[in-house]
């Protein structure tokens, strides 16, 4: 299971998987939780679908195209809170692993000011709790840096271990 956004590193996490875990025989699920809609607006919600199910099947055609032996399922749910959802829907589907974009570390003037306000962002939240509440192998994967390559991999034993690959 690969868990999407449109975020770079979501989009880094997936390439990672489809060039370093996944066999022919595999199935991959390409997992996106989406806000909740809101009961009002009709037209939103039905907008925000859209956006929802287009960046779901654009993933899929990225795992089509880079492993056209692979089967692909998508699920699309609904949630304010990304880590409990995640983690139930990998155990509900029984996965064996399951990959989530890592955000870049920030500059230290932005570390200290977060430090200082006692905030975390909501990706470094939700992705540490999939790692550290996941019953199946959990991997967070972000790209180490254009000049030199490779990507920083986080687990349960190993935080920021770089895989040179």
């Amino acid at each position: 299971m690969v868990v999407v956004d449109s975020s770079l590193e979501a989009k880094g996490a997936l390439e990672w998987a489809l060039s370093h875990t996944v066999q022919s025989q595999d199935t991959i699920v390409l997992l996106h939780v989406a806000k909740p809609s809101k009961q009002q607006g009709a037209d939103s919600n039905g907008s925000t679908n859209l956006r929802d199910f287009e960046l779901l099947r654009s993933m899929k055609n990225v795992c089509q195209r880079k492993r056209p032996g692979v089967e692909v399922e998508v699920a699309l749910l609904e949630g304010k809170e990304k880590g409990p959802i995640i983690v139930e829907e990998a155990k509900r589907q029984r996965v064996s692993l399951l990959v989530l974009g890592q955000e870049r570390k920030r500059s230290t003037w932005w570390q200290l000011i977060k430090r200082w306000t006692r905030s975390r962002s909501s990706g470094e939240v939700f992705v540490e709790y999939c790692i550290q509440n996941s019953a199946c192998m959990t991997i967070a994967v972000r790209r180490k840096s254009k000049k030199l390559g490779g990507y920083l991999i986080t687990t349960k034993l190993h935080k920021n271990f770089w895989l040179l690959a």
